[in-house]
C-alpha cells in the first residue's frame, strides 16, 4: 500500500508539472502563430493520441512517464516533408527570434506560475505550521551563541518569522551566503516576565553538504515540544500500577534529564521490560517513583509502553494572509527557492558543496508519498517546490533543454545569424550526455539514500 501510495502521488506530481510546462510552450506558440503538431505527455512510443482543432493536433500520452514535449511545425525534423505555402509562415524556424525566446521560455515560466499560484492558495487559505520555539541541544553552535531551549524566534536579519519552516528557510539563506543570521527572541524568565533580546549566530563555517537537511543538526537547535506531562491513565497499566497520575511532570529517568514528551516516549520505547526510576513534579511537589514498561511488538520491534497519554505535539500557529498579500509572498517565496537553487548548483559546480545533494526520480516518488499522506497542504507545497526545480532546470544553458535553445537565441540576437547547425548538432549530443551523466548520479544518490 505505501508503495502504491508513492506511485500515485509521483504519477500526479510529474503529471500536473509536465502538463503545465508542456501548456506553456503550447499556448505561446499558438499565441505566437506557430502550428502545433504533437503535445505529448510523457517521452518515447506514443500509446495513447487523439486529434483535435482546426490545425488537427495530436494530444498524446508516451511511453516513459519523465516528462512531455510539444512538437511544432519545424524545417529541420527529419519528418518534416514538404511545407505547404499555407503553413509555410507557421514554421517555427521562420518566426522572428524574440517569437521564439517567447515560446522556449514559456514552459519554466508556467511552472514558476504554477508555484505562485499554488503558494498564494495556501496562503490564502491558512498554513498550520509549528511555532518558532526551539530547543537547543548541548554543544551546538546555537548554545554557544546564547540561545536557550524554550526561547521563540521572532525575527531574523530583520525579517520577521512566527512559523519553524520560515526561520529555518531564513537561517538556510543565511548560511549559504556565508553570513552570520541576527536572531530576535524572547524568552520567559522564572518570574514569567517576557524579556527580548538579539543574538548574533555565526553560519560561516557550516561545511557546504550540511547547509540543506543537517543545517539545524549542526546548529543544535530542534523544534521545541510540550514538557513530559501525563495525560490519561489507561487503568490496570504500567503506568497505574506504579503509582503515576494524570497531570505528573516527568523531569528525570534514571538520573537523566527528559527536556519533553517525545524524550520520555522515546526512553520508554528503548527500555521495554526494563525498570525505569522516575523523578518529577506532582502538583508542585518532587516525586519519585520506578515503573516498568511492558513490551509490545510494533511491527519488526519490541518497545516498552506504560499506557499513559503524553502530548508530543508542537504549538501551532496558522500562517494566513489576505489575497494581495499572499501574491506577493507566494512571488517571493519563488523567487528565493530560485535564487537558492541555482546558488546550490553553482556551490556544487565548482565543489563547494556535494553532488548527494542531487536527487532523482525515487527519492521525488518516496517525498512525494510522504507528503501525500501527511495531507493536501504538505502535498501541494511539495509540488510548488518541485516546480520551481523544474523551472530552474530547464533553464540552465545546457543544449537540449530549453536554457539551452535560450542561449542559441540570445548568441543569435547579438551576432545577427543563427547558430550553425553543425555546432547545434554537437552541443546537442554533449548536452545529452551532460544530461545521462546527471540523471546516473542522481540514481546512484536515491538507490544510497535507500541502502544506507
Amino acid at each position: 500500500m505505501d508503495f502504491l501510495i508513492k506511485v500515485l502521488a509521483f504519477v500526479v506530481v510529474i503529471g500536473v508539472l509536465v502538463i503545465i510546462h508542456e501548456l506553456g510552450h503550447y499556448l505561446v506558440a499558438r499565441w505566437c502563430g506557430v502550428k502545433v503538431l504533437r503535445f505529448s505527455v510523457g517521452l518515447g512510443k506514443v500509446i495513447w493520441s487523439r486529434r483535435f482543432g482546426q490545425d488537427q493536433t495530436e494530444w498524446a500520452v508516451s511511453l516513459v512517464p519523465l516528462g512531455g514535449y510539444v512538437k511544432m511545425l519545424d524545417a529541420r525534423e527529419s519528418d518534416a516533408g514538404e511545407i505547404s505555402e499555407s503553413d509555410a509562415a507557421r514554421e517555427f524556424t521562420r518566426q522572428s527570434v524574440w517569437k521564439r525566446i517567447a515560446i522556449v521560455a514559456a514552459g519554466p515560466l508556467a511552472n514558476f506560475l504554477l508555484a505562485i499560484a499554488l503558494f498564494a492558495a495556501l496562503y490564502s487559505y491558512g498554513i498550520p505550521e509549528p511555532v518558532s520555539q526551539v530547543r537547543v541541544n548541548d554543544g551546538g553552535l546555537a548554545e554557544i551563541a546564547g540561545i536557550k531551549s524554550g526561547d521563540t524566534v521572532t525575527a531574523v536579519n530583520g525579517e520577521p518569522v512566527s512559523a519553524w519552516s520560515e526561520m529555518r528557510w531564513k537561517l538556510l539563506q543565511s548560511a549559504i551566503a556565508g553570513q552570520p543570521a541576527r536572531i530576535e527572541l524572547f524568552r520567559i524568565d522564572a518570574r514569567g516576565d517576557r524579556v527580548s533580546s538579539e543574538i548574533t549566530l555565526g553560519l560561516g563555517d557550516i561545511p557546504a553538504d550540511d547547509l540543506d537537511s543537517h543545517l539545524l543538526d549542526r546548529l543544535g537547535l530542534e523544534l521545541a515540544r510540550p514538557p513530559a506531562i501525563l495525560g490519561q491513565i489507561i487503568p490496570g497499566g504500567p503506568a497505574e500500577l506504579a503509582g503515576l497520575q494524570p497531570g505528573d511532570h516527568i523531569l528525570r529517568i534514571n538520573g537523566e534529564p527528559v527536556p519533553d514528551g517525545v524524550a520520555f516516549v522515546e526512553r520508554l520505547q528503548s527500555a521495554p521490560g526494563k525498570l525505569l526510576q522516575i523523578e518529577g513534579l506532582r502538583s508542585g511537589q518532587p516525586f519519585s517513583l520506578a515503573v516498568t514498561p511492558q513490551a509490545e511488538r510494533v511491527g519488526e520491534r519490541t518497545v516498552g509502553r506504560i499506557r499513559a497519554q503524553v502530548d508530543t505535539s508542537a504549538a501551532t500557529t496558522i500562517v494566513k494572509a489576505s489575497l494581495p498579500e499572499a501574491i506577493a509572498r507566494a512571488t517571493r517565496k519563488t523567487w528565493d527557492t530560485s535564487v537558492m537553487t541555482v546558488t546550490m548548483l553553482g556551490k556544487m559546480l565548482i565543489g563547494e558543496a556535494s553532488l548527494k545533494n542531487i536527487t532523482g526520480p525515487i527519492t521525488i516518488a518516496d517525498y512525494a508519498g510522504q507528503t501525500a499522506r501527511i495531507g493536501l497542504i504538505s502535498f501541494l507545497s511539495f509540488m510548488a517546490f518541485i516546480s520551481i526545480s523544474l523551472g530552474v532546470m530547464n533553464l540552465l544553458p545546457i543544449p537540449v533543454l530549453d536554457g539551452g535553445h535560450l542561449l542559441y537565441y540570445s548568441v543569435e540576437l547579438f551576432s545577427g545569424r543563427p547558430v550553425s547547425e553543425r555546432v547545434g548538432a554537437l552541443a546537442q549530443r554533449a548536452g545529452i550526455g551532460l544530461l545521462v551523466v546527471l540523471m546516473a548520479v542522481a540514481m546512484f544518490n536515491d538507490i544510497a539514500r535507500l541502502i544506507w
